[in-house]
């Protein structure tokens, strides 16, 4: 897959760019003195490459130039054509107005211009944005990728300037390794779906952790030995035998034996489910409060900036807003929690205030019926056994419940434990799949990467350089690239920003050359590739960048011309056929959209 042609609706602002199929420069002119000094980043060279992302459907984001001065851009629609590995183009229409209605026609021929066709032309017509992403990702069949899909790795061939200080973690990655570790170790030819296997796996042992954690904590000082509680029950539960047989041997005559049937069929069972029904609400009771206690978390920004202050980083403007928000964020969540959780904690205080008079009642109906009876050494002797058998049988409650919950604890320990064994296992089969990959040298993906990449290196740079994988102490795959000295000795000279610069491309070219004739992308977009590097590595650079464009990875390249080699000055560095698309800073018609600033 390579990009053919951009263009939109609007050419008198926003003219066509022609691509070819190797070597794209598009170049931005310093013509006034004034600003030889100053960055020309202003003239569009870097938002080619947004607008790039745009018609290969990234989402709409307020902060992108043509939302964030939609007033300016809302009319515009653009096409990008595409060649297809398979053969053939397709188009891709996306307008601004309408940005998440996209629509796509294929064709045989290049160079085509669809930006007055009628619906009736389209393939699809303004299909919804994630079906729209199904049936792109269906046409460029990117099999390679598989299963994810055309967008997970397209940064790695649409580099900006924020994706240059890392080679592999590109800028718009989320921060959890596990959003992009595993779509970056299939790419090298290792097992990306045992990486993503191994950290679905260290989410769950998390899981189990925290699960386990949670009902500890519910025990307090409470015994967590299931066989202690189980002996004590059996004790209780041969007690509440020998009080229920006892209690059998009273014969009561008249009134008597009826008061006394109620006593203990009714009112005593119902003491006992209710201080069961208690034990229970007051561990919920816990349990919300300790949660209440753990949502009061106060966030203070001047302490934050001071902080920031003592660390020489500078928080204000975008930085403090964007954490302000966040706190502002996290305080509504947390009200809201909050909310339900007081509401719950009301509900459960309530019940054990009606629990508490249902108990008194209970109590007082018990006394009310043994005052019935007349007071003889047999009568004492059935209250004092009809009281105990109470409290043995609300003692096997709250013990069986205990019980339940030790064998809840047991379990979630046990689950931690396999969860756990399952991790170890799976880092081993990492560093299995590692080191076998690694064996095969250049017969495998990654052998190939690695060669690809220390000849780039070297050919720019004229230094051995290495690109690792390993498995580190916390079982997560770590991608390293190194540059050695003459004695293949580590150095920290890949920490410079001009060369951190060039192992990010080399390391695109050699991905793009390693997966050349695949169902992969073919083509790669370097903003500002020349950038603070000495005139010798920039020739290097480009020498490197004509030979993968021999070899059918097409690059497009965007340069400032006081960026370009010396001999610039006598000569183009870059042939009229190289350079797709001029821009400089004589005003409005140099710029990429030919208007006003913005």
């Amino acid at each position: 897959m390579k990009l053919s042609k951009l263009y939109c609706n609007q050419p008198a602002i926003f003219a066509p760019v022609e691509f070819n199929a190797g070597l794209n420069v598009v170049l931005a002119e310093v013509r006034l003195e004034e600003k030889r000094e100053k960055d020309t980043h202003n003239v569009g060279k870097s938002t080619l490459g947004v607008v790039l992302n745009y018609c290969l459907l990234s989402r709409r984001d307020k902060s992108m130039f043509l939302f964030k001065h939609e007033d300016v851009f809302a009319d515009f629609v653009f096409f990008l054509e595409i060649e297809l590995a398979a053969g053939g183009y397709v188009t891709i229409m996306r307008g601004v107005r309408e940005a998440s209605k996209v629509s796509f026609k294929r064709h045989l021929e290049p160079r085509q211009d669809f930006s007055n066709a009628a619906e009736e032309d389209w393939d699809h017509y303004k299909v919804p944005f994630e079906k729209a992403k199904s049936i792109l990702d269906g046409y460029l069949d990117f099999r390679e990728v598989s299963p994810w899909d055309y967008r997970k790795g397209l940064g790695y061939f649409l580099r900006t300037q924020d994706d240059y200080s890392d080679v592999f973690k590109l800028g718009r990655f989320a921060a959890k390794h596990s959003d992009w570790k595993p779509y970056l170790a299939h790419i090298l030819g290792l097992d990306g779906a045992l990486v993503q296997r191994l950290y679905d796996q260290e989410a769950l042992v998390e899981k189990c952790r925290a699960d386990a954690g949670r009902i500890e904590e519910g025990f307090g000082n409470e015994e967590t030995s299931a066989e202690t509680v189980e002996g004590i029950l059996f004790l209780k539960g041969q007690k509440k035998h020998q009080l229920e047989q006892e209690l059998e041997q009273f014969d009561f005559w008249g009134q008597d034996k009826e008061q006394t049937q109620e006593l203990v069929d009714n009112i005593d069972q119902a003491i006992a489910r209710l201080n069961e029904e208690r034990y229970t609400l007051e561990h919920a009771k816990k349990k919300i409060e300790a949660s209440l206690d753990e949502g009061n978390v106060s966030f203070d920004s001047g302490r934050v900036e001071a902080l920031f202050g003592e660390t020489g980083v500078y928080f204000d403007g975008q930085l403090k807003r964007d954490y302000e928000q966040l706190v502002a964020f996290n305080a509504a969540i947390t009200k809201e929690r909050s909310v339900y959780l007081l509401e719950e904690l009301g509900a459960v205080k309530t019940r054990l205030a009606e629990i508490d008079a249902e108990l008194k009642e209970l109590s007082r109906r018990r006394s009310e019926i043994l005052g019935f009876l007349s007071e003889t050494d047999v009568v004492k002797k059935y209250k004092d056994t009809s009281a105990e058998l109470v409290k043995v049988r609300s003692d096997i409650g709250v013990l069986t419940l205990r019980y339940e919950r030790i064998r809840e604890l047991e379990q979630a320990r046990k689950n931690a434990r396999a969860a756990q064994d399952e991790l170890t296992d799976l880092s081993e089969k990492l560093k299995e799949d590692i080191a076998s990959t690694s064996a095969m040298s250049g017969e495998h993906t990654l052998g190939a990467i690695r060669g690809y990449f220390a000849e780039i290196v070297k050919s720019i740079l004229d230094v051995p350089a290495l690109l690792t994988v390993r498995v580190n102490a916390q079982s997560h795959p770590e991608f390293e690239v190194q540059i050695l000295d003459d004695e293949k000795n580590r150095t920290s000279a890949q920490q410079g920003f001009s060369y951190k610069k060039i192992l990010c491309i080399a390391f695109d070219l050699a991905v793009l050359r390693a997966h050349l004739g695949g169902g992969f992308p073919a083509f790669v977009f370097h903003d500002g590739a020349f950038e603070s590097l000495d005139w010798r590595k920039k020739e290097n650079l480009i020498e490197v960048m004509r030979d993968y464009a021999e070899l059918g990875v097409q690059q497009i390249v965007t340069v400032i011309d006081t960026d370009l080699p010396a001999r610039a000055k006598q000569a183009p560095v870059f042939s009229d056929e190289e350079t797709v698309l001029r821009l400089h800073d004589e005003g409005p018609d140099g710029r990429l959209f030919k208007m006003g600033t913005w």
